[in-house]
């Protein structure tokens, strides 16, 4: 062992245990001591692998596995981001990268599975078809601890996933592709590019009629939000009669476009707040003066994959009458991550807060249920055999929901017309239903006005005379 790197160690050993002597100084004696005693120990069984160990060990990665191990204990959000992982959390927010251009989740049995492919990406290219098994990777650099040069998804974390297959544009990867029909996996040999992600999409369903969708809460949602509905409404002249706001699969993102978004529609009140461990760490969001869209009809689409900050935005419009919730529901990811940059390059991501609605529910565990309930069509082949995918409840450490949860009445569900064409999607059918509906009752109401209602003939003046035909 290296005298210097032996000092240094000692040396830094020191300056630790002396910091949190200060830290704790004010505190009970008992509790610094225990604290000490705690570092004495990680520094203890440091010195004996270092010493002891049967092959020679990189000290630096013993340090980085402790920390990912120690913030491993805490909740499955909480993580220490080596400067790789760092970078490629702030690239996630950009909206702009080089891979492959896949949306993925991770399947009940542990594999990746493909949510969709984005259009005109490498990957869409390829022919990568949603539902998508991706059963292994094998990336164009292979990771040292690797034995093979393809490595199972199966207990593989979503972000390692992501990691591999990301890189430089023009390098290839192998993906090895199981799907209904197929005996086996298949190998997809697929060439980065740039891929570019649209946050917001809209179009208009018919006449009056707009949808638009939210993949992710980036840094510019809540400007290309604005520009779709600007676009769709020079395509209404006589006006929007309803919005459908799709955040199905909007696995989150930043909390500042979500709380933008969600003030897009309403013009006073709480949208979230935020409530850290001590009762002064409360942080509430409040929309604006006035809310810059019209109030028409409102239908938000959920389901499992909606997650964080899209669960933000549908309980927003939904505590405040401002939409209903069509779907099924949703992750529960109701924890707030700070991200903290560390001086060479790496950060962590630490839960510091839970999300509650307006009224005071909390996210956490429970998600958010809709008012109305339509499962998505699942393709008869499938449907014994298809996983449920894991929502945050089924994480192991996962936060728990501290609020009483009281148990709702269940919501309304409306079952897939027999009709129905195959591929159609049910969720969004219905929600145009409802918009519909509800605009023709509101006309209704509008139109009704009121006025002596009809006399009722009684009893013996409706009797017919005798003799009378």
């Amino acid at each position: 062992m290296n005298h210097r790197i032996r000092l240094l160690l000692t040396f830094l050993s020191g300056v630790l245990a002396a910091i949190l002597a200060i830290m704790f100084s004010g505190g009970p004696a008992s509790l610094a001591s225990t604290r000490y005693e705690d570092l004495s120990l990680f520094t203890s069984v440091m010195n004996l692998v270092r010493r002891n160990y049967v092959e020679p060990v990189d000290e630096r990665r013993l340090i980085r596995g402790a920390l990912e191990g120690m913030l491993r204990e805490l909740d499955p959000h909480s993580a220490f981001m080596d400067v790789e992982a760092y970078k490629e959390m702030q690239i996630d927010t950009r909206g702009e990268f080089h891979g492959l251009g896949i949306e993925i989740s991770k399947r009940e049995d542990g594999y990746v599975e493909v949510v969709s492919p984005i259009e005109g990406t490498p990957a869409h290219r390829a022919g990568i078809q949603s539902r998508d098994q991706i059963v292994s990777i094998c990336p164009t650099e292979k990771p040292e601890s690797w034995t093979e040069a393809c490595g199972s998804t199966k207990n593989m974390s979503l972000f390692e996933a992501v990691r591999l297959m990301r890189g430089r544009k023009g390098t290839e990867i192998t993906i090895h592709i199981f799907r209904e029909g197929f005996e086996r996996p298949r190998p997809v040999e697929i060439v980065r590019d740039v891929v570019q992600i649209v946050s917001v999409e809209g179009r208009m369903l018919e006449d009056g009629y707009a949808y638009l969708r939210v993949r992710a809460f980036q840094e510019r949602t809540a400007r290309d939000l604005e520009e779709e509905l600007a676009e769709i409404t020079e395509d209404a002249p006589a006006g929007l009669q309803g919005v459908v706001l799709d955040l199905r699969d909007n696995p989150g993102g930043l909390l500042d476009q979500a709380v933008k978004v969600a003030d897009t529609w309403l013009s006073d009140g709480l949208i979230v707040y935020t409530q850290g461990r001590d009762e002064s760490e409360r942080q509430e969001y409040r929309a604006r003066a006035e809310a810059r869209e019209e109030s028409y009809p409102m239908v938000v689409l959920v389901n499992d994959g909606s997650a964080s900050a899209s669960e933000i935005v549908a309980g927003a419009l939904q505590d405040h009458h401002r939409a209903l919730v069509l779907g099924t529901g949703t992750f529960g990811k109701g924890s707030v991550q700070t991200v903290y940059p560390l001086e060479d390059g790496s950060g962590l991501r630490l839960t510091t807060a839970r999300y509650y609605t307006p009224s005071g529910r909390s996210i956490q565990e429970v998600g958010i249920e809709p008012d109305i309930v339509v499962r998505a069509r699942v393709p008869e082949t499938e449907r014994d055999r298809a996983p449920r995918r894991l929502k945050e409840r089924d994480l192991e450490g996962h936060l728990l929901n501290q609020t009483e949860i009281e148990k709702p009445a269940p919501p309304a569900e409306l079952l897939p017309r027999s009709a129905d064409e195959e591929g159609e999607d049910v969720q969004l059918a219905r929600a145009l239903e409802v918009l519909k509906s509800w605009t023709y009752f509101e006309r209704l109401r509008e139109d009704w006005e009121p006025g002596p209602l009809p006399a009722r003939a009684s009893a013996e003046s409706s009797a017919p005379e005798p003799g009378a035909p």
